[in-house]
């Protein structure tokens, strides 16, 4: 069984790589082959046994998403993007990636007719304010950046392409994921990370927006359990409608910051200052703060249960060692 991973190179598409080869099957059938695919270099991993494949290039490039096609991937994750943020200061580019090259990475699939399970990383950023405290399965999308409307364009694709028999598609809303390990991206949401991230590790952060801002957080592992559960959920159980809201943690800046206090120490907030940076500002308070979820619940999808464990999952995967002491600074 062969499963297609766009985006392999990346936080999200290089842990559900490893995940994949970590437990050797999907949906009851045994891994022996992997595709990944990125605009940068992927370092295959060691997996005795399974064939694995690297392609790099454009994912817009019909010819490109041809050659991934062809082998007729019987999973397809379609990970591959370019951040909110940059979607929204740089629109052709946004709209190169994010629409034409899901509209040829579907359409290659089309063309092969073997009717892949194809799970889509979507994102809350197809709605767009006024929202309420909580959004429900049945709220209007209604994106108010660039990086929104590209992720629901694409969401509709998919649903006709399923509609069609052209794929067995779902797609997953996933809320901010933190805390991400590494340096700082071009997505709007990355500071919801890095002010956890930079002050446990001794490093000076910025918090960019007002911290009574209320966002929806779910952990890298979560994110990785969401889309694996997304690729091997009976379709009957889904339904016509392939959009889903995963679950999250409901909390404002301000409480995610005093739950590093508590999981780490008060000597931490030392390292966090306040200045507001329009630009984010403008582009995450038009985000929802948080879901019901109640379909990807009643379908098995679960999150953290509050920002304290996602505060200790990362010092687990990431910190070794340890936290950084802090001394006298």
């Amino acid at each position: 069984m062969r499963v297609l991973v766009t985006g392999a190179a990346g936080m999200l598409g290089s842990r559900l790589v490893k995940r994949l080869l970590d437990q050797g099957g999907l949906a009851g059938r045994l891994v022996t082959a992997v595709d990944l695919f990125d605009a940068f270099p992927c370092t295959p991993p060691y997996a005795p046994g399974i064939e694995i494949r690297t392609f790099q290039g454009d994912i817009a490039d019909a010819a490109i998403s041809e050659r991934l096609a062809a082998s007729k991937p019987d999973f397809v994750f379609h990970l591959a993007s370019i951040v909110s943020g940059e979607a929204e200061t740089n629109f052709e580019l946004g709209y190169r990636v994010n629409v034409h090259g899901g509209l040829a990475l579907l359409e290659a699939l089309r063309a092969q007719g073997n009717r892949p399970r194809f799970v889509f990383s979507s994102s809350g950023a197809v709605f767009g304010g006024p929202v309420p405290d909580l959004i429900d399965d049945d709220f209007a999308p209604t994106p108010l950046t660039s990086y929104g409307s590209q992720k629901l364009i694409v969401e509709a694709l998919v649903q006709d392409y399923t509609r069609k028999g052209f794929i067995d598609g779902v797609s997953i809303r996933l809320p901010a994921i933190c805390i991400r390990p590494g340096k700082p991206n071009k997505a709007a949401s990355g500071f919801y990370s890095g002010i956890i991230r930079e002050p446990l590790n001794g490093v000076e952060a910025v918090v960019p927006v007002p911290r009574d801002i209320v966002h929806s957080s779910a952990s890298p592992r979560s994110a990785v359990g969401f889309l694996i559960h997304a690729a091997e959920i009976d379709s009957d159980r889904i339904g016509h409608r392939r959009s889903l809201n995963m679950p999250g943690v409901f909390c404002t800046v301000g409480e995610q910051i005093e739950a590093m206090a508590r999981v780490a120490g008060p000597q931490y907030l030392r390292l966090l200052r306040d200045e507001i940076d329009p630009a984010i500002e403008r582009i995450v308070s038009t985000w929802p703060k948080g879901y019901r979820a109640t379909r990807a619940k009643e379908l098995g999808f679960t999150a953290e249960a509050d920002f304290d464990e996602i505060i200790r999952i990362y010092i687990e995967e990431e910190m070794p060692d340890g936290l950084r002491p802090l001394g006298n600074r």
